[in-house]
């Protein structure tokens, strides 16, 4: 039972204005799905009126409604918050102006010679490779830096970072930032949750995560694609997937939700883009040059992005505590000077999600604190080589794959 006191700002109101006492089926009936879609949650014992704040949530509608009806506290595990309050007190989450500007400068530098490269040597067969290698390079690293202003992570103002997110992630990469904080905010609130994580969109259509999704897939006889075999076309068709759905959904996404300014700016990107390089080589070689760079960086993308998600807990939301939902749904791989900078520094994926605001340069610094935490109380703290990272995506997908065979043929 969860008694329900105190008070909060007036967006989240206690759902009594008196001491009173619910039971967990009570609490899960205010989901935002009943009548009323009233959506309550449960922080620190207390129970809250969310409906009209989740509107207002900086982090999106869905992040809360995804938490609705049930237990939101941040963390369960008092020793997690001693350690919260010992990162603060490290200066943990204090960025690092010159990290980030040498960061910025070098992905500046890298798009930049991506077209001096062309400029200057034209397009013979090396210097297109080259200059398609540079161009790819800068797109992903710039990727990973709008990740970390998207965090708040770069300057210690939240609205900085949010102007500077714009900047990088519209107009020099060409994509839209409310529609990737939309599914990101997702992402963290509920990793690995079907039907809560949007990185789990491409279930079941292209193919199968997680014992539990794949064991229920083969015994309700769908088989959108031949499971058993997407070890191997993941490799090719993850990539070539996620290409027209990042370009298609941000058309949709930003003219649904009326996001113009977010429009205008990747629009004009894709114009300066064309107006660079089409000159120089001609528009069928452009277009050979700018999609296969595209499928480049998705490919980059995927395996980094996945390796710390997909050999995890992938099921149903199983109203876990915070950390517990982190910790199931994430690992770590091991820290090099290439690891950091191919990564993005998400090889600390642990890190991150259990601190999103945390300046990636200090996740190294708290790796050992989240490790003791951990095997104080006998959770799995996983760190691998980056090579092992990636062929446990295709081991994990092979064995969902496996179940889901077995369930089809059997169940």
């Amino acid at each position: 039972m969860a008694p329900q006191t105190g008070s909060t700002e007036k967006e989240a109101q206690p759902v009594s204005t008196f001491p009173q006492l619910f039971t967990w089926e009570e609490i899960r009936t205010h989901n935002g799905r009943g009548q009323g879609r009233e959506q309550w949650l449960v922080i620190d014992r207390k129970v809250y009126d969310v409906s009209k704040f989740s509107k207002r949530h900086p982090g999106g509608s869905r992040v809360i409604s995804h938490y609705a009806g049930q237990d939101a506290t941040k963390s369960l595990l008092e020793d997690f918050r001693e350690l919260r309050c010992a990162i603060e007190k490290m200066g943990l989450l204090r960025p690092s102006s010159s990290f980030f500007f040498l960061i910025f400068l070098h992905l500046l530098i890298l798009d930049a010679a991506s077209w001096l490269v062309v400029w200057y040597f034209g397009i013979s067969l090396v210097p297109f490779l080259v200059g398609m290698a540079l161009f790819t390079t800068a797109q992903i690293q710039m990727g990973w830096f709008q990740h970390d202003l998207g965090h708040c992570s770069v300057f210690s103002r939240p609205k900085w970072n949010r102007v500077m997110q714009v900047v990088v992630i519209n107009l020099l990469k060409g994509l839209s930032a409310s529609w990737w904080n939309h599914l990101h905010n997702q992402h963290h609130a509920k990793p690995n949750c079907f039907r809560k994580d949007p990185d789990l969109n491409m279930h079941p259509l292209l193919f199968s995560l997680g014992k539990t999704l794949s064991v229920e897939l083969g015994k309700q006889k769908k088989k959108f694609m031949p499971y058993n075999y997407q070890h191997k076309y993941f490799i090719f068709l993850a990539p070539l997937a996620l290409v027209p759905f990042f370009q298609l959904s941000i058309f949709y996404f930003t003219i649904k939700r009326k996001k113009w300014l977010d429009l205008f700016l990747f629009v004009s990107y894709n114009i300066r883009v064309c107006l660079m390089y089409i000159p120089l080589m001609g528009f069928n070689n452009f277009m050979v040059y700018y999609w296969l760079s595209r499928y480049l960086e998705s490919t980059w993308f995927i395996w980094v992005s996945q390796m710390n998600h997909i050999p995890m807990d992938i099921d149903y939301d199983r109203n876990e505590d915070w950390v517990s939902t982190q910790l199931h749904a994430t690992c770590n791989v091991k820290q090099s000077l290439f690891n950091d900078w191919f990564t993005g520094h998400l090889n600390f994926q642990i890190e991150h999600h259990l601190f999103p605001t945390m300046p990636r340069h200090n996740y190294w610094k708290a790796a050992p604190l989240v490790k003791a935490l951990c095997n104080k109380h006998g959770i799995e703290y996983k760190s691998k080589p980056l090579l092992t990272a990636f062929l446990d995506i295709l081991h994990s997908l092979k064995d969902s794959g496996d179940h889901w065979l077995e369930a089809y043929l059997h169940g």
